[in-house]
């Protein structure tokens, strides 16, 4: 798995996001998300969604995700 597959998956998960998603080792990953989806939900509801659009590649493929959340101001 490699950040465009990531950054597809979220998008895919979360169509009106912005998605930035840095890594090139192919475990470790950092990920910028922002989504209207996200107002006035708690940050750990905002990582869940997230995690939602990965799936099964979060657990089989991804070793570390590190994830940065935010609803448009």
């Amino acid at each position: 798995m490699n950040a465009l597959d990531i950054k597809t998956l979220i998008k895919a998960g979360l169509p009106n996001a912005i998605v930035e998603v840095r890594g090139d080792d192919g475990q470790h990953f950092d990920a910028i998300v922002e989504s209207p989806s996200f107002s006035g939900k708690t940050l750990i509801a905002q990582h869940k969604m997230v995690y939602a659009t990965l799936g099964d590649s979060f657990e089989n493929a991804l070793h570390a995700l590190s994830l940065k959340t935010s609803a448009p101001r």
